[in-house]
């Protein structure tokens, strides 16, 4: 009988242990089924990728797509990916007003825009209609808000006697210190005119190696020799260090200054320019001269500091709206309010069409209104954009424009994408962007150029004009830029003071008007000019040798593209051969330096807002063949240049504006670029996100933008709701697969427990 129970037992613990794991599991599967019929959005859906809950606070969730920010040093930061971030932290002296279209120039820590007083040669003050040629001097006196304080940082922290917590910091004390965090005191002080003055000084300084320090030296008085004086400190600070250290003793330029650049007081800071240079206002918006306040820069000079990348790079010190909390390099950041931020006022006033769109619904409301931005590394855009129609990102990129604009096109070309995108409240505003995209003729050119006599001159330009007519830009637009592109009718893109709308802007020479709207020119107009050029139906009058242009291709493609073939077609309607010269844009740039490219496409993208950053690029001084400007076609007009320097020197008026429509009534007419187009560039936003206006030369949106949490929350449950039924019809048909099985089991086994061993009695 032991025999027995010894094979008959463990059988029955099988059965009886089995069992009951799998009724649990389907007692699990109908629940799952049962609770998803209870309420939505109490809790987040099991796809999340954050924590719990995180949906229902007031955190707005992005990513970024290629690397962590380089540079967060706003002496060193010029890229795109890293402004959400710098221009978010730190605050220039000026900015721009999110809403106003023209651009206008507004302040962030400064009182007011300030105009310049101008002084000659021995520093008398001159009346501000004084011509360009007379003033020596431009001097900004600019008065800063009183009270604006930094964020809580640990360069602030003091102990109870004033003495500094982290200076100096012994080696030791750095062993458990990788990032800001880890230093626990922090403390603060307000922003001063000295901080501005210490911020221009490093620009000049060899270990920050700023990309604008060539640019302002050539207009800030004295900067280019104080950059030479500083090199010859720095390096006699490295003369006992070995090459290559990265432990330097502090570079304190606070002992060492230069006259353009000084503090009157406190709250006033003086900037002594060269000449006349209206522009240079424009510069003072940039981060290039956000404060930096020295006791960062003493701090992050402290030896072991760069090893473990703390620095102005990784750890930003500023009064902006938001600071950097976190820092996971190549994975996420986190921008989280500046407790110390003294609240902006949401704008009140902007374009016509902004009131009906709810931009100005937060009128006077203190900003920012969002408590923490996350940025979160995505690779690939596939998963970006999945997560981004589930609603976990509430904008798929900050810094970029061109997320909107695919899904426009996605849109356009998909009837069930265009459903889904409505149906999910996803908002594609666009905009049309402060850059162009051109089409250039060499000026140098015998044959498209200007021509060596009034003859020649003249029949050159009517070539080009019947270029310019056949090439279909709207066309171009349509089929190489999905409609997302507005044709340009002059080197002026909207948004711009000197932009011409409607019909005074059209362009007079490529296009007739027609019921207030731009037409271009027939075929046979362009044909007509061609005659007159000297070239009927595209062949030479003289020698009747076909008319062969050359186009130089930057992209390394010469032979069969779709753009380059279209450009062919163009051409061929006129009877006149378009021949590819390829090359690598190295090669291309090699070229274009020598002036030796007859024809080339080239764009621009605008540092500033003014008239003057498109039309300098054409102004006859700055060529670029010999002198290395950015006049990329070496157009030369004695005209154009005379009315340049007068409209570079005018302040932002009717008058400036009349000098731009005389300067550009002369491009049109010499066509030295076909105009081209001004890309659109277009944000994607979810339906929760407010304040939402696409701009890539307001830089600090963030600060303006808000989210509803809770349609956010409610949207997202809506969209990620699990499907159970199927899992718990699944568990159903298995129960009634097993448990038929599972009692047949049992009842066997009490038999062979009980009955033989019964029987077994008996014998």
């Amino acid at each position: 009988m032991q025999m027995l129970r010894g094979r008959s037992l463990p059988r029955h613990r099988v059965a009886m242990s089995v069992s009951p794991l799998l009724l649990k599991f389907v007692a699990l599967l109908s629940l799952g089924a049962l609770t998803a019929c209870g309420p939505q959005g109490l809790e987040s859906p099991i796809n999340s990728p954050y924590a719990a809950g995180a949906e229902n606070q007031n955190v707005l969730y992005t990513a970024f797509t290629q690397r962590s920010p380089k540079f967060l040093d706003p002496a060193k930061s010029y890229s795109t990916d890293e402004t959400p971030y710098t221009y978010n932290i730190y605050e220039p002296l000026y900015g721009y007003h999110y809403l106003k279209r023209p651009y206008v120039l507004t302040t962030r820590t400064a009182a007011a825009v300030s105009e310049p007083s101008f002084v000659d040669q021995a520093g008398n003050l001159l009346p501000t209609d004084t011509p360009a040629k007379d003033i020596a001097e431009s001097i900004y006196d600019i008065k800063l808000r009183p009270g604006i304080l930094y964020q809580p940082h640990p360069v602030f922290a003091r102990q109870s006697d004033g003495r500094y917590s982290y200076w100096p910091l012994e080696a030791q004390a750095l062993k458990d210190k990788f990032v800001i965090g880890d230093f626990k005191l922090t403390g603060t002080r307000e922003l001063t005119a000295f901080d501005y003055v210490y911020a221009i000084r490093r620009l000049a300084s060899p270990r920050v190696a700023s990309p604008i320090f060539s640019t302002l030296a050539e207009h800030v008085v004295g900067m280019q020799a104080y950059g030479k004086r500083l090199r010859e400190i720095d390096t006699a600070l490295r003369k006992d260090l070995p090459p290559g250290a990265r432990d330097l003793p502090w570079l304190d330029l606070r002992e060492a200054g230069f006259s353009g650049v000084e503090a009157l007081d406190e709250h006033t800071l003086r900037i002594r320019v060269k000449g006349l240079y209206p522009q240079f206002k424009y510069w003072l918006a940039m981060t290039f001269v956000a404060p930096i306040p020295w006791e960062a820069d003493r701090f992050y000079s402290q030896p072991g500091m760069v090893q473990r990348n703390l620095s102005l790079n990784y750890w930003p010190v500023g009064t902006g709206p938001y600071m950097l909390a976190e820092s996971l390099q190549n994975r996420r950041h986190v921008l989280v309010r500046n407790p110390n931020f003294r609240g902006e006022p949401y704008p009140c006033e902007g374009e016509p069409q902004d009131l009906a769109a709810g931009l100005l619904a937060d009128c006077g409301k203190r900003t920012p209104f969002i408590d923490k931005i996350v940025f979160n590394i995505e690779k690939e855009s596939i998963p970006l954009q999945g997560k981004f129609m589930q609603g976990y990102y509430d904008i798929p990129q900050v810094d970029r424009g061109d997320a909107g604009v695919a899904m426009l096109v996605a849109a356009g070309d998909s009837a069930a994408k265009a459903t889904l995108y409505a149906k999910h409240g996803i908002q594609l505003p666009t905009t049309v962007e402060a850059q162009m995209q051109y089409f250039g003729f060499n000026w140098k050119d015998p044959v498209v150029g200007l021509g060596d006599t009034p003859e020649q001159q003249a029949r050159n330009r009517k070539l080009r004009q019947a270029l310019s007519i056949v090439f279909n830009w709207e066309e171009y637009v349509a089929i190489f830029q999905n409609d997302q592109a507005q044709v340009a009718q002059g080197p002026i893109p909207p948004g711009i003071l000197g932009y011409q709308a409607g019909v005074e802007g059209i362009n007079r020479v490529v296009y007739d008007v027609k019921d207030g709207r731009p037409v271009r020119k027939s075929l046979e107009q362009a044909r007509a000019l061609l005659a007159e050029a000297g070239y009927p139906n595209g062949r030479d009058a003289r020698t009747g040798e076909p008319l062969v242009l050359y186009f130089d291709s930057a992209s390394g493609v010469g032979g069969s593209s779709p753009t380059l073939d279209w450009m062919r077609r163009q051409f061929a309607l006129l009877g006149v051969q378009f021949d590819v010269r390829a090359t690598d844009y190295n090669r291309f740039q090699e070229k274009m330096a020598r002036g030796v490219a007859q024809m080339y496409m080239w764009g621009w993208v605008a540092d500033y807002p003014d008239a003057e950053n498109f039309l300098f690029l054409l102004y006859g001084p700055n060529i670029k063949a010999g002198k290395g400007g950015e006049n990329a076609s070496n157009y030369v007009n004695p005209a154009y240049d005379a009315l340049f320097e007068k409209m570079r020197d005018l302040p932002d008026g009717a008058e400036k504006e009349q000098v731009i429509a005389q300067m550009i009534q002369i491009l049109q007419e010499d066509a030295p670029w076909m105009f081209g187009l001004f890309p659109k560039s277009g944000g994607a936003f979810q339906q929760w996100v407010g304040n939402a206006k696409p701009t890539q030369m307001v830089r600090n949106t963030l600060q303006y933008m808000k989210i509803d949490p809770v349609l956010r929350s409610k949207k997202i449950s809506e969209w990620n709701s699990p499907v159970w039924w199927p899992v718990g019809l699944f568990g159903l048909l298995l129960c009634a697969i097993v448990c038929p099985a599972w009692r047949a089991v049992r009842r066997q086994d009490r038999q062979t427990a009980f009955g033989d061993v019964a029987q077994e009695g008996a014998r």
